[in-house]
């Protein structure tokens, strides 16, 4: 590993969510993070409202090392404002930022593998997936299509296989603080900034303890908020369903007069029930997508905060 000025400061955003028992392995493994890199390492937990003691737990570790800082919201804000939250303590003497999730399928190990890459001149440092322990074939398969759409339907590149874990440099964390959208997807944000990036890759390992927090039904709600905060292409393609129920609407009717010029009796109520239900149907796809659309500006112009904190601790002097 190249050596790196012992001067350089480096922050590690950590969100919380029930994460009770996993905190005993994330601090064996965060501790020999922060003595092993060549950097003054602040380590910030953001407790997005867990119900269980995991607020108890990161408290009482906070009275014991004055590397980590300890932030608490109001109620639980989803991890995605969770990690903007620790983003926004980050001070202005940080030079590179490390987000991860606490769950240690993101290894802290590879910190000083992305610090490395940083050196090299890269503001952004992303860890790509090479394999995935422990998850079902169900779960890597829908990870794969998720991408997969996201790349069809976003007019930027998103790296595939690649979560939130990465590195970012003052450069670019200043970039992302330019952007106040209430519905944050920070894999795409972070895409859109541009800055040069480079990829790290890593075998992801099983969870230390506890439940995913990240079951189908989050993924899927991932997906869509990610599709219509990065694309306008689901409100272009909501009216192919229309476009599609006037061609079989005008192929109905060259077919009605045909029968009728032929003399014959033209079918009646189920020809009706059939129109209807393809151009009403149609009609409510529609405006479905474009209501989805239409609440997002909703909850963007009521400029409400993202999160609200309930304490901060810790960063005790020696």
């Amino acid at each position: 590993m190249h050596q790196l000025n012992q001067e350089l400061k480096l922050a590690v955003i950590i969100p919380l969510y029930n994460e009770s028992e996993v905190l005993s392995d994330l601090r064996v493994a965060v501790d020999k993070m922060v003595a092993e890199l060549p950097a003054a390492v602040s380590v910030y937990f953001i407790d997005d409202g867990s119900r269980d003691d995991t607020l108890d737990k990161v408290l009482e570790w906070t009275g014991e090392s004055p590397h980590i800082y300890v932030v608490s919201l109001s109620r639980n804000f989803g991890h995605q404002a969770a990690i903007a939250a620790g983003l926004d303590q980050v001070g202005e003497e940080v030079d590179y930022v490390v987000i991860m999730d606490g769950d240690l399928q993101d290894p802290p190990e590879l910190v000083a593998e992305m610090l490395d890459k940083a050196r090299e001149g890269f503001d952004v440092v992303y860890a790509r997936r090479r394999s995935r322990e422990g998850e079902t074939g169900w779960k890597r398969g829908t990870s794969k299509v998720f991408y997969r759409i996201l790349r069809l339907l976003t007019p930027i590149e998103i790296p595939e296989d690649v979560g939130d874990f990465r590195l970012i440099s003052r450069m670019a964390l200043e970039a992302f603080r330019q952007m106040p959208e209430h519905h944050k997807f920070l894999r795409g944000m972070f895409a859109w900034i541009g800055f040069s990036q480079a990829e790290v890759l890593f075998d992801r390992p099983t969870r230390a303890a506890g439940e995913t927090k990240y079951p189908t039904r989050r993924m899927v709600s991932l997906a869509w908020h990610a599709a219509t905060s990065f694309s306008s292409t689901p409100l272009r393609l909501a009216m192919l369903p229309g476009v599609i129920s006037i061609l079989i609407g005008i192929c109905y009717c060259m077919y009605s007069l045909i029968r009728h010029l032929r003399g014959e009796t033209v079918p009646g109520w189920t020809a009706l029930v059939f129109l209807v239900s393809m151009f009403g149907g149609s009609l409510l796809f529609a405006i479905w997508v474009m209501g989805e659309y239409i609440a997002k500006i909703y909850e963007e112009v009521k400029h409400r905060p993202h999160y609200l904190i309930k304490l901060t601790a810790g960063g005790y002097e020696e």
